[in-house]
């Protein structure tokens, strides 16, 4: 199906060399939170429990890697200038760009399909089992998607960087999606009693939400997620 959605233009894009200070340190706090979310079953233990002294350690140890790897340039968005310059570019995508996004994608995916999972179980059976799914499921899923990763075989993680004007897009609109969904859901969780009814209404209200942000992505309609057609130098952020 052609896509229909709204494009840009690479060449209309405002260039620029170098990044500033401000721009590369705004990068850093994703780069944190994407790590600090690598160890699911820790992460559901911080939702279920509060901060323990292993999720204190392991942020301690996010924030001192995130921060190294910020001052030497090796993170997307966190180098001096911008590594992409043009979208239809055969360029080596370096390996700090492949680990990040690696775990940036297990981030994304594992949390959506697990907590779906989780409320599908949850509505069908009356019975919530998302510390079992964590615990047993998450490290397998996390790491089959580390391992797409390494082979390539996940958007922004390729060993080239040509596809960058689209692939982006997916990787942004994914983002946008689970983020919305994940927010609306812990409302939910924290404001609706946990019986029959109001599983059925944290699923649905989920799936909704998901469906809705991707086909808002899919159309171009938020924020870097419209296709980049290749031109002159231009910027990739």
């Amino acid at each position: 199906m052609a896509y229909k959605g709204k494009v840009e233009y690479a060449e209309e894009r405002k260039m620029r060399t170098r990044n500033t200070r401000l721009y590369r340190s705004l990068h850093w706090p994703i780069w944190i939170f994407v790590f600090f979310l690598a160890p699911g079953p820790l992460t559901f233990s911080l939702f279920a429990h509060g901060f323990s002294l292993g999720n204190s350690l392991w942020l301690g140890a996010v924030l001192v890697g995130t921060g190294i790897a910020l001052v030497r340039g090796k993170v997307p968005g966190g180098e001096p200038g911008p590594y992409i310059l043009r979208f239809d570019e055969d360029r080596p995508n370096p390996l700090y760009r492949k680990l990040c996004y690696s775990f940036a994608w297990t981030a994304v995916l594992s949390y959506a399909l697990l907590n779906l999972v989780g409320l599908i179980i949850a509505a069908v059976t009356g019975v919530w089992q998302m510390k079992q799914i964590f615990f047993y499921a998450y490290p397998p899923l996390a790491l089959a998607i580390l391992t797409l990763g390494a082979l390539g075989k996940l958007p922004r993680v390729g060993p080239s960087t040509r596809n960058e004007g689209t692939e982006r897009r997916y990787f942004y609109g994914s983002v946008w999606a689970v983020t919305a969904a994940e927010t609306v859901l812990l409302i939910l969780w924290k404001t609706l009693p946990i019986d029959g009814v109001t599983s059925w209404v944290k699923l649905g209200v989920y799936v909704f939400v998901l469906a809705l942000m991707g086909l808002f992505a899919s159309r171009g309609l938020l924020p870097r997620t419209r296709p980049i057609l290749p031109g002159e130098s231009m910027v990739a952020d």
